[in-house]
């Protein structure tokens, strides 16, 4: 028998094991380590931790004693190297941003859109406020304030985001610039990230985001009836066909540059890989389609009585996934990709996305708000672009909301990969940012157990 294992760094006293696609997976939940096994070694590591090998022997009486033997000495051997029933790690241990350094702004350069999309969490795009601009001074001082809170870290991140950004897209442009300025001279590295739906994609915005961001984040549901039932634009037309011929020439002309297209399913695609591959037909290779979060009382809402459904929709993709990977024109799908060599350290790990600590919004009028999720919400509004972060107590309740102060996370085997869930669909589903989404929760596994089941394909 032979057992493969990565490595993530990291430290529970738990195994989680499942099959998928053919393979028995062992995933040492604290260790983080993952081992493709065979059959007998997937029956037998729930009693080897702290069982001699007589009292195996008696639990698996029809197996080869030989076998049993080898495996069980295996078993062993990864307890001892620590691969395997690795023990919990205590929450001290974690120390996270003691500097309170930013290193992420979700700039809302536009609280307006021209689509009205059904399940926009922005109250299609004005945030329940009033549909404004963004001004460049107010843009400006957005950036200063990134690099002065910046501490030493170098590589800094900046979303255009709205609403839709390209309808202020001068703004735009010349705050990319002014950030490439503040670069010279602050050596720094600002890498600007733009989310659109596309609709008011023209050549010369094309050429300027090709030329400057570092990736573009393209918003579309998938199929034409799909997206143009949840999509429409602001005369009630469906965008799929305007929006799809944009995007093309986007990627045509953006060769080789991080960008990928962005879809919501809903309670009306169920069968989502259908719109994963209705992306790859219309010629996109990454990919990501995300479940709606919103009002279970909406007619399009993910509940629990779709649950299963949704659950049996990822496995079936998975292996379609893989099939389509198996030729030379593959397909990335952002949750089936996972890096299980490198990653982030077990503090980021515990900590997720860092929203009201490392990572912020701004909108157009200069508020701070956790990220772009709360904006409009004036209980969670923690500072000003002028005066700073002044709810120092807000800012250290998202600060101290890890996958050990969450009572469901500590015990769960995702908990290194999620890192807690989403806080903003925490709080509006539980009204806590300290209880996780848990219809949220259950599709992320799933998804974990599909990508790690194709890697496990791959290498093996």
């Amino acid at each position: 028998m032979e057992v493969y294992f990565y490595f993530i760094k990291g430290e529970c006293m738990a195994i989680h094991k499942f099959f998928l696609n053919d393979k028995y997976i062992l995933m040492d939940v604290n260790g983080g380590s993952i081992h493709i096994v065979d059959e007998l070694t997937y029956r037998m590591v729930d009693h080897c931790e702290d069982k001699s090998l007589q009292q195996v022997y008696a639990l698996f009486p029809e197996d080869a004693p030989e076998l049993v033997a080898e495996i069980y000495g295996e078993l062993q051997d990864l307890k001892e190297q620590g691969y395997l029933y690795t023990p919990d790690i205590k929450q001290e241990q974690i120390r996270y941003n003691p500097g309170n350094v930013i290193k992420a702004l979700c700039l809302h350069v536009a609280h307006d859109c021209d689509l009205r999309c059904k399940y926009c969490f922005a109250s299609q795009g004005d945030y329940g406020g009033q549909r404004r601009l963004m001004s460049l001074e107010t843009g400006k001082t957005a950036l200063d304030f990134l690099v002065a809170h910046s501490g030493n870290r170098r590589n800094l991140e900046v979303d255009f985001f709205g609403g839709e950004p390209l309808l202020n897209f001068e703004v735009v442009k010349e705050l990319t610039l002014y950030g490439e300025e503040l670069n010279r001279q602050y050596d720094k590295n600002i890498r600007f990230t733009i989310t659109t739906n596309g609709v008011s994609l023209d050549e010369d915005k094309i050429d300027f985001i090709n030329e400057h961001m570092v990736n573009v984040v393209m918003s579309l549901d998938g199929r034409k009836e799909i997206n143009d039932e949840m999509r429409p634009t602001v005369n009630g037309k469906g965008s799929y066909d305007l929006v799809v011929k944009n995007f093309k020439r986007l990627i045509e002309k953006r060769g080789d540059k991080e960008h990928y297209i962005r879809g919501t399913f809903t309670a009306n695609n169920l069968d989502f890989m259908q719109d994963a591959m209705d992306y790859y037909d219309q010629g996109f290779r990454k990919i990501s389609i995300e479940p709606v979060v919103t009002d279970p009382k909406e007619p399009y809402a993910l509940r629990e009585e779709h649950l299963e459904r949704i659950l049996q929709e990822y496995e079936d993709f998975s292996r379609a996934y893989m099939e389509i990977n198996r030729g030379e024109d593959k397909m990335l799908f952002f949750h089936f990709r996972i890096d299980l060599a490198e990653g982030p350290c077990l503090a980021k790990r515990s900590v997720g996305c860092g929203a009201g600590s490392e990572y912020i919004a701004v909108t157009y009028s200069g508020e701070i708000y956790p990220c772009h999720q709360f904006v409009g919400d004036e209980r969670f509004k923690i500072g000003d672009l002028w005066e700073g972060i002044t709810d120092l107590d807000l800012r250290d309740s998202f600060k101290g909301t890890n996958v050990f102060t969450k009572e469901e996370c500590s015990s769960c085997w995702a908990k290194f990969y999620c890192s807690g869930g989403c806080h903003a669909n925490a709080f509006y589903n539980n009204g806590t940012i300290l209880r996780p989404y848990q219809l949220g929760c259950e599709m992320e596994k799933k998804r974990l157990e599909c990508a790690i089941s194709i890697l496990a394909n791959e290498e093996v």
